[in-house]
C-alpha cells in the first residue's frame, strides 16, 4: 500500500539498504552543503519523506559524514551510484563545478529521472545537454532563509519537464518556505540577483544600522535588539497592511523631522540607487556563470 502523501511505500514495508540502493530511493542529493541541509531538514520535518527514502553524495568526506550523522541518511559511493538508485536527483552544487558533476552522474543512467538543479545561473539547456536527450530538468533559485523554513524559491521547467514534475518541485520547495514558478527562464538571473543574493544586502544594511546606533551612543547589544525588531516589524507592515513601501515610508516621514533627516542623508549617498545597482550586478554575474564563467 502506498502512502498517499508521498506516493511511496511506508518505511516499514521497504527494505533498508546501505551503500547502493536495492530499489530506487525517492530523492538523491548531489552535494551536502547548506542548501541540501535545508531541503532535507524541511522534507523530514514536514513528513514528506523518511530518512531511508533519501541519500546523498559529496566529495568532501567530512561534510558528508556530518550530514549523515545529522539526518541519519545513507551516503552513496559516488555520484553515478546515487543517480542509478534515485527517482529524483537534486543537483545542490556550485555552478563552477556543474559540468564536472554532470559528467560524473550521467553514467548512473538518467532516463526517466527528474533532475532539480539549484546551481546558480546554470540554464536548463546546459544541464539537458550535459545529461542527455530529453532529460527532465527543473531549475530552481532558492535562498538561505530556507535553513529556517522561511526561504523564497523560484522555479522554471526545462523543455522536457512535465506539469507533474513542476507540481512535485513546488511541493518539495514549499517545505522550506514559499515557492513559485515563472514561465520564462530568462527571469531566473534577475531572481538570483534579487532574492538569491538579497539576504546579503539586508545583512549589510543591518550591519550599517547597528554601527550607526553604536556611533550615536547606544550599547551594541541594545542597538542589535532595536535593529532586529525594527526589521521584523517593518517586514510585517509590508506583508500585512497591503501598503506600498512608498506609502509606509511617507507615514513615518514628517516634514522637518528626524526620519527626513536620515532619509536625506541616505539619498545624498545614493542608498536606493546602490541597492538597485547591486541587484543588476548580481544578475549580470548569474548570467556569466550560466555561460560557464568562473
Amino acid at each position: 500500500m502506498k502512502d498517499t502523501k508521498t506516493g511511496t511505500r511506508p518505511a516499514a514495508a521497504r527494505k533498508r539498504a546501505t551503500g547502493a540502493a536495492t530499489s530506487p530511493r525517492a530523492v538523491g542529493i548531489v552535494g551536502a552543503g547548506n542548501m541540501a541541509s535545508a531541503l532535507v531538514k524541511g522534507w523530514l520535518g514536514a513528513g514528506l519523506y523518511q530518512p531511508d527514502e533519501l541519500w546523498v553524495s559529496d566529495v568532501d568526506r567530512e561534510k558528508l559524514a556530518q550530514f549523515r550523522r545529522r539526518f541519519k541518511i545513507t551516503a552513496a559511493r559516488d555520484n553515478a551510484d546515487l543517480v542509478s538508485g534515485s527517482k529524483v536527483v537534486v543537483l545542490a552544487v556550485k555552478p563552477q563545478i556543474i559540468d564536472t558533476v554532470l559528467t560524473q552522474v550521467r553514467p548512473g543512467g538518467v532516463a526517466g529521472k527528474l533532475f532539480i538543479s539549484i546551481a546558480a545561473g546554470v540554464p536548463t539547456i546546459r544541464i539537458e545537454a550535459g545529461l542527455g536527450p530529453e532529460t527532465r530538468v527543473l531549475r530552481v533559485m532558492p535562498n538561505t532563509p530556507a535553513l529556517l523554513g522561511r526561504g523564497m524559491s523560484v522555479m522554471v521547467r526545462g523543455r522536457y519537464a512535465t506539469p507533474a514534475d513542476e507540481k512535485l518541485g513546488l511541493k518539495l520547495l514549499g517545505a522550506v518556505g514559499q515557492a513559485v514558478t515563472v514561465p520564462d527562464e530568462r527571469m531566473l538571473d534577475a531572481v538570483t540577483g534579487l532574492s538569491g543574493s538579497g539576504p546579503a544586502y539586508v545583512y549589510l544594511m543591518v550591519e550599517g544600522l547597528i554601527t550607526g546606533g553604536v556611533h550615536a551612543g547606544l550599547p551594541r547589544a541594545l542597538a542589535v535588539q532595536l535593529v532586529l525588531q525594527t526589521l521584523r516589524g517593518a517586514a510585517a507592515m509590508l506583508q500585512e497592511t497591503g501598503e506600498t513601501p512608498e506609502a509606509l515610508r511617507a507615514q513615518v516621514t514628517s516634514p522637518g523631522g528626524t526620519t527626513l533627516a536620515g532619509l536625506s542623508e541616505l539619498e545624498r549617498r545614493g542608498f536606493k540607487d546602490a541597492l538597485a545597482a547591486a541587484v543588476v550586478a548580481a544578475t549580470r554575474r548569474s548570467s556569466e556563470l550560466g555561460r560557464g564563467g568562473r
